[in-house]
């Protein structure tokens, strides 16, 4: 009878512990999903702690967006936090277990969480050059969803995922909206609108919330933010700065990274002289041949040469290349001599997360004295 009672009183007191658990367990994933994340450099992520919830916003998700993205975060488990008829707002309970991404660059930055084996899905995933997230692929684990604008709707639906991170250079998202329309979140990515390298690499931030991940993005960003100061105070030491011509013909257009872009920030950064810094523009000038030869004929670097793998590709593109310094004294640079191991560019995919790496490679190219024992991770030499 004695052992019966205390017997009786164990299993009492198991059944009130498992059920003090369930009762806190949403409390605490307020407590570990909601952590507060605070944004540097990025201009279009802003990311709000509030009262059970987490605020999401991407304020440029593609160029001339009209209308913010707001993305509403709650734990699994707790009731939507609000109502509204707001169509640009998004509820999504975390943390997510199975996910798809349509970009490239979201790969490195899964990885780095640990979060590869929450993929199950990807379009094109030739592109895909990381040999982990390809492991995945080839054992079955992440699924190919075929081209990014017209996704095979029909086996995402098979997947089930809880979420899919989008992507859009121009706000044409009707394959998102279709995706959305059967219950499954879509969130926007808006990293690539970024001008400041760093501000990219802070996308990370954005990854995170999804999974509660917010102490490792930032501890990793700020890692990368370390890198990166560090190297671009190291290329201000020397006073010889070299000019510097960029981009290439496609067609009729020579299309040459404008003056307040993201890789003129690099070559800022590095301590040299663009010839075009003095552009108000973001994205890419459009000019013809005679323009740039004219500007650009004596400089002394040609970084970001497309994607010839050597000299000799580069004037059977264009024979008028010759016409340029650069081109005469084998000072031309590309960054699409890595691939992966079914051809997609690695500094595609790693470069926006690792502008660290980018930015040693240029003052490697430029001020070679400062780096004397690093070695490209990117880039190369045209032979």
């Amino acid at each position: 009878m004695y052992v019966m009672r205390n017997l009786i009183i164990t299993i009492s007191l198991f059944l009130i512990c498992i059920s003090c658990k369930k009762e806190v367990k949403p409390t605490d994933l307020t407590v570990m999903y909601m952590a507060p994340q605070n944004i540097e450099y990025a201009k279009g992520l802003t990311i709000k702690s509030q009262k059970g919830y987490k605020e999401v916003i991407v304020s440029t998700p593609w160029p001339k967006a009209k209308q913010e993205l707001r993305y509403i975060l709650h734990p699994k488990g707790t009731a939507q936090p609000f109502s509204t008829n707001d169509t640009h707002t998004v509820f999504i309970q975390v943390p997510i277990d199975r996910m798809i991404v349509t970009s490239t660059t979201d790969i490195p930055m899964l990885e780095a969480l640990g979060l590869e084996h929450k993929l199950v899905g990807f379009p094109h995933t030739d592109y895909i050059s990381s040999e982990k997230t390809r492991a995945l692929i080839d054992n079955g684990s992440i699924k190919e969803l075929g081209e990014a604008h017209s996704l095979n709707t029909e086996i995402i639906l098979e997947l089930d995922p809880e979420l899919v991170i989008g992507f859009s250079s121009s706000g044409d998202i009707k394959a998102y909206d279709l995706i959305q329309k059967t219950g499954i979140p879509v969130a926007m990515n808006g990293s690539w609108m970024e001008q400041h390298p760093l501000g990219r690499a802070e996308w990370i931030k954005f990854i995170s919330a999804f999974f509660g991940k917010e102490a490792k993005a930032d501890s990793i960003f700020q890692d990368i933010k370390k890198e990166y100061t560090t190297a671009s105070l190291l290329a201000q030491n020397v006073s010889k700065t070299p000019t510097i011509l960029s981009g290439n013909m496609f067609k009729d257009i020579w299309y040459i990274p404008g003056g307040k872009s993201y890789v003129a920030q690099f070559f800022k950064d590095a301590n040299t002289k663009y010839l075009w810094a003095d552009s108000k523009t973001s994205g890419s000038l459009s000019l013809n041949f005679e323009n740039v030869l004219e500007k650009g004929q004596h400089a002394t670097l040609w970084i970001g040469a497309g994607n010839a793998k050597s000299i000799e590709e580069l004037k059977e593109q264009n024979p008028r290349y010759e016409l340029f310094e650069a081109f005469k004294n084998k000072t031309v640079y590309s960054s699409a001599l890595r691939t992966g191991a079914t051809g997609g560019l690695i500094y595609y995919e790693l470069g926006p997360m690792r502008p660290d790496l980018i930015l040693k490679d240029m003052i490697k190219i430029a001020h070679p004295e400062l780096l004397p024992d690093y070695n490209f991770y990117f880039f190369e030499k045209l032979e």
